[in-house]
């Protein structure tokens, strides 16, 4: 009897000990373990975690950036870096009138691209500003900094050194005319070909000319919407030396005397409207059309291919010569709204698919794939060099991209990082409609400021 209670008070301490997380020993007749072998890891050693799977698939969204927006074009790009890489990458294609919505969309249902293409007035001030970006200033060393030009890494970098586009192609934005019109209304007098510039009081002499012989609107300040509003911008800020925000991108300064005078300048002349019915788009539609004969939304993309119709290089729909200019301004010398444009990376919180996405960034922005993805943009390379491969002859056999070169010294300021960009852009087409319709440019500009800035 003493031997069963005592085999019973040893079984219930091992039970206990069980419950506290002990362990019992081993039976003595357990053989005991093989040594182990003399390359084996020790016993309590942890196991190497297995590295993360590489992301094999991205998305991009991109917005129609010269052939960009080109799906055959596009899909040869793509195949070439899956061939490269391994990496497939599905296209999204958006436009300037809903591509906004549809981002922002998407970032509030969780559903953003990997990738995106445009420029920092969305990348940077708007969706890196907000959070949304991935801060992809690891891709930059200092040969790259003093590679790219200075405009565009100052536009891509954020004040505390973040950065959130990696920028591939820039250009200058200008306006265009129906040289042909200007020809048979006796308009050409006021126009330097040569340099693609004109004065104000030229600019003004023309529109005259033009009006006397026509009859009807020569060219539309178009205000439907923010789509292709560099053009009103420059036209406005360079017909009298205004500018539209400080040096500092903090503050919007748009009600300056020089933009007031600008805007009564457009308000009261014959053969100027302001379209409230267009954006940017139409009025290039409808100068392709001949409709009108002058467009302030233009640039190096358009003077390529106008209208995608094939009617040739610099040609209305009807055959007649379009030449680019350079915005009037009361000495000739302008500053023209730049254009920026590259990737930037949505942060979903997946390190494999970012990594994969900063390796699309490098090839087409700084590696084999650079000068490839410059010319599909139609516009001109940031840098002269991409990791040792030459770009600066990219377009040396293209009379035309030689010639619209002229314009790359008159470049401004890259304002468009200024805080709270989208409020403003909106505010400027609600206020160049007000001022359409007959409201005082003074009180509506000082609207438009006030505005501006408290939602900066």
């Amino acid at each position: 009897m003493k031997k069963l209670i005592a085999l019973l008070l040893a079984a219930l301490m091992v039970l206990s000990l069980a419950a506290c997380g002990g362990s019992s020993a081993p039976a003595a007749e357990a053989p005991a373990a093989e040594a182990p072998a003399a390359d084996a890891p020790a016993a309590d050693a942890p196991a190497e975690e297995a590295p993360a799977a590489a992301a094999t698939e991205l998305t991009l969204w991109t917005y129609p950036i010269g052939n960009w927006g080109n799906s055959d074009t596009v899909d040869a790009l793509m195949a070439d870096f899956e061939a490269a890489t391994g990496i497939k990458v599905t296209v999204e294609y958006l436009d300037y009138t809903s591509g906004d919505d549809q981002v922002n969309s998407a970032l509030e249902g969780d559903a953003a691209p990997d990738l995106i293409m445009e420029g920092p007035e969305r990348l940077v001030a708007n969706w890196g500003a907000k959070g949304y970006m991935v801060d992809i200033a690891d891709l930059w060393d200092d040969t790259d900094k003093a590679e790219v030009n200075a405009a565009c890494v100052s536009a891509c970098f954020t004040e505390d050194g973040a950065c959130y586009e990696y920028p591939v192609v820039m250009t200058a934005h200008c306006m265009a005319i129906n040289y042909d019109a200007f020809v048979e209304a006796g308009a050409d007098q006021y126009v330097d070909l040569e340099s693609h510039t004109w004065t104000t009081e030229q600019f003004i002499q023309a529109v005259k000319a033009l009006y006397d012989h026509y009859g009807d609107t020569v060219a539309a300040v178009f205000c439907g919407g923010q789509g292709g509003d560099q053009g009103t911008r420059a036209l406005v800020n360079n017909l009298y030396g205004g500018t539209f925000t400080n040096a500092e991108h903090t503050a919007y300064t748009a009600d300056s005397e020089e933009n007031i005078k600008a805007l009564e300048l457009l308000q009261g002349m014959d053969g100027i409207s302001f379209d409230a019915s267009i954006v940017g788009g139409d009025e290039i539609a409808l100068f392709y059309q001949e409709v009108l004969k002058m467009a302030f939304c233009w640039n190096i993309a358009q003077q390529l291919n106008p209208n995608s119709a094939g009617t040739g290089e610099e040609l209305t729909l009807n055959g007649q010569k379009i030449e680019f200019m350079s915005f009037p301004s009361e000495t000739g010398e302008s500053k023209l709204q730049g254009g920026i444009w590259g990737f930037g990376i949505f942060d979903k919180g997946d390190a494999a698919k970012i990594e994969a996405a900063k390796t699309f960034i490098k090839y087409f922005c700084d590696g084999e794939g650079t000068e490839a993805a410059v010319k599909a943009a139609n516009y001109f390379a940031v840098r002269d060099t991409a990791e040792g491969i030459d770009l600066s002859g990219i377009w040396a056999d293209n009379a035309i991209m030689n010639e619209y070169n002229k314009l790359m010294p008159y470049l401004g300021d890259y304002y468009q990082v200024t805080t709270n960009w989208a409020v403003a852009r909106t505010e400027w087409w609600n206020m160049l409609q007000r001022i359409g319709t007959g409201g005082d440019v003074a009180t509506e500009v000082a609207t438009f400021v006030a505005n501006a800035n408290a939602a900066a």
